[in-house]
């Protein structure tokens, strides 16, 4: 099945109004429960793509499409849509914020833990990393809608309608931006740097990840200092707002990693004094100062949306907003330099084509491997990717998908099937301090691996200019598509939701019973649901670009242009100004096409190809008419 955004994206619209509008209310809460993250998540759905692609907006009743407007029949005439999602967006904001006006991030129902009871009430109650972004993401979407949504407000016909809309308005943008400032200040005090002794397990972790030559130790140590020392020397000068108290930056015989932990970082230095009383500034921190590979990639999903173009030209921040902006967008721009330089570091194999990756403390998974590929991407998107590096990261997306079974067939008993089910299983270093449950640590489970695999095929694709390349990374992220199609519910309360995977990696009893199922919930899961709409975004603005020009093609075009313009030329010498025979009204028309096949020439040089063959069929057809006529007579 073709990747069709539009289409795709509205079947999961429908399906998301029949789980989760009834009886006229937003019903919240999925497979997982409900919290902060998966009601953002659940939410997002809606929002996101109404906010990111123009021709899916929602903000004016009397531009929505059709299609569009039938899907979302059950929020109720068009023009009560946009009162609509005011409603659900302040239910949300009341749901997580407490009576003093305090942002919630909890992360609640999506932790685990290795006691047999679970999570305590307080475990229960600590803020992650994911729940920041997220709320980050979310709270851009929904003033990019409120701000579009002014404008129709402010075309009602009573005064009275345009007040009562309009207060609501600045309600909900004054308390979404008490959020969106705490998940800004939650994001800052995440990061970390982590020195490491080139000694210790995990500097010689580190060392081994990066040695894909065999070269001694001291040679390697001095290559990845001179590698990062821009990096280094930024981290230390610039990075002054939060800056991890016991890195060492300052030694280059010490390695060092950068990124984001799993939340606010124990001893995190306080931001009261820059940002006063805002929630979140003087927070305890409980996570082990060091960075987690998939909290990093989620932070910099946040920062891109809070960095983007559209952001800024919406001018969406306020001072102090726009300075911790800046201050995430260094860290951002950092930790995607240092993954990056190390993903590819040394002359000969890439540490990141050396699969699985192996993390500092010495674990190893493909899906480690595919959160490095993922910031190596995104990095090559803000420096303009060369050929040489997209053409190798194409290749390792295609051994990820292979090691993933998502273009190759489970086995019995595959190690491949836990990178979906249950999923990767991260320990929250830091949770199980005495303060919470007498040392039992919280584990995180991630199973995203296909669609973090989908976005970033799609981003990758959009950045070739490579032909063979691109066609490589779009065959792949279809693959992909059709594998996540799979494992969509085709019944029950979910159906056209996410993620019915047992469909795909069944568990098969020894002696070839029947498969076992492992999940019975058929309820959504808005974690995995909200990641396919983000491949779904991904794959729009993908498409909306202008196809790729082959130098070779677009040489064939203009020689054929230039033959067909001689010939033109040549036929007009023989009409006269009087003439107005069938043979003028055809050249004219055979002019208009090579007019129109020379304006293309530059950007789609395979369509003035056919304009221009197209316009040498006409030529020569008027010349054998000519011909034929001369035997006549």
């Amino acid at each position: 099945m073709r990747i069709q955004p539009r289409r795709q994206i509205l079947n999961i619209w429908s399906s998301l109004l029949a789980a989760c509008y009834r009886d006229d209310q937003w019903q919240w809460g999925g497979r997982d429960g409900s919290n902060s993250i998966s009601d953002a998540e659940q939410l997002l759905c809606l929002l996101y793509p109404a906010t990111e692609i123009p021709s899916f907006a929602l903000d004016d009743p009397d531009t929505i499409p059709d299609d569009i407007a039938e899907v979302l029949r059950p929020l109720g005439r068009m023009r009560q849509v946009g009162i609509k999602l005011i409603d659900i967006l302040d239910d949300y904001l009341g749901r997580y914020t407490t009576p003093d006006g305090r942002p919630i991030f909890a992360a609640g129902s999506y932790l685990r833990s290795t006691a047999p009871e679970g999570p305590t009430d307080e475990q229960r109650e600590l803020d992650v990393v994911d729940s920041y972004s997220m709320s980050l993401t979310l709270c851009l979407a929904a003033l990019k809608y409120l701000r579009a949504l002014r404008v129709w407000v402010g075309a009602r016909p009573t005064q009275t309608e345009r007040n009562k809309l309009d207060n609501r308005i600045s309600d909900l943008e004054a308390r979404i931006k008490v959020r969106l400032t705490a998940a800004m200040i939650g994001l800052v005090r995440g990061f970390v740097v982590q020195s490491v002794d080139p000694d210790s397990r995990s500097g010689q972790a580190m060392l081994t990840m990066f040695n894909q030559t065999g070269a001694e130790p001291e040679a390697v140590l001095a290559g990845v200092a001179q590698r990062l020392e821009r990096v280094r020397v930024r981290l230390r000068r610039d990075v002054t707002l939060n800056a991890t108290p016991d890195a060492d930056l300052e030694d280059e015989g010490l390695l060092f990693e950068c990124g984001w932990s799993w939340g606010i970082v124990t001893d995190a230095a306080g931001l009261e004094e820059e940002f006063g009383s805002a929630p979140i500034a003087t927070d305890e921190g409980y996570a082990t100062p060091r960075p987690y590979l998939y909290f990093t990639v989620t932070a910099l999903d946040g920062i891109n949306d809070l960095t983007s173009a559209r952001t800024r030209e919406l001018d969406l921040l306020d001072p102090q907003q726009r300075r911790l902006a800046e201050a995430l967008q260094l860290r951002g721009d950092l930790a995607q330099r240092y993954w990056s330089a190390m993903a590819r570091y040394g002359t000969g194999r890439w540490p990141l084509e050396d699969i699985p990756w192996r993390t500092s403390d010495g674990e190893e998974s493909d899906y480690f491997s595919l959160c490095v590929s993922a910031v190596l991407i995104q990095d090559l998107i803000n420096r303009e990717a060369n050929d040489d590096d997209l053409t190798r990261a194409t290749l390792i997306f295609d051994e990820l998908a292979r090691r993933g079974r998502i273009i190759r067939r489970l086995t019995e008993e595959d190690y491949a099937r836990e990178l979906h089910i249950p999923g990767v299983r991260l320990s929250l270093l830091g949770s199980g301090t005495a303060d919470l449950d007498d040392g039992k640590v919280l584990n995180w489970r991630v199973s995203d691996y296909a669609p973090v695999l989908l976005k970033r095929t799609l981003q990758a694709a959009q950045l070739s200019s490579t032909l063979t390349t691109r066609d490589r990374l779009l065959e792949l992220a279809q693959s992909t598509m059709d594998h996540l199609e799979l494992r969509a519910f085709t019944k029950g309360p979910a159906n056209g939701l996410w993620d019915d995977a047992d469909r795909i990696f069944k568990v098969t009893k020894p002696g070839g019973s029947e498969p076992q199922p492992t999940n019975g919930n058929q309820q959504p899961s808005w974690y995995l649901t909200e990641r396919v709409i983000e491949c779904l975004v991904a794959a729009d603005n993908s498409f909306r670009q202008p196809p790729l020009r082959s130098s070779t093609s677009a040489l064939r075009s203009l020689e054929l242009l230039n033959e067909a313009e001689h010939l033109l030329n040549q036929k007009f010498l023989s009409l006269s100004e009087e003439d107005n025979t069938p043979n003028r009204t055809a050249l004219e028309n055979v002019e208009k096409q090579l007019q129109r096949a020379r304006k293309l020439i530059d950007d789609r040089p395979g369509t003035a190809h056919s304009l221009c063959a197209e316009a040498l069929r006409s030529l020569d057809e008027l010349d054998f008419a000519g011909l034929d006529a001369m035997r006549s007579e």
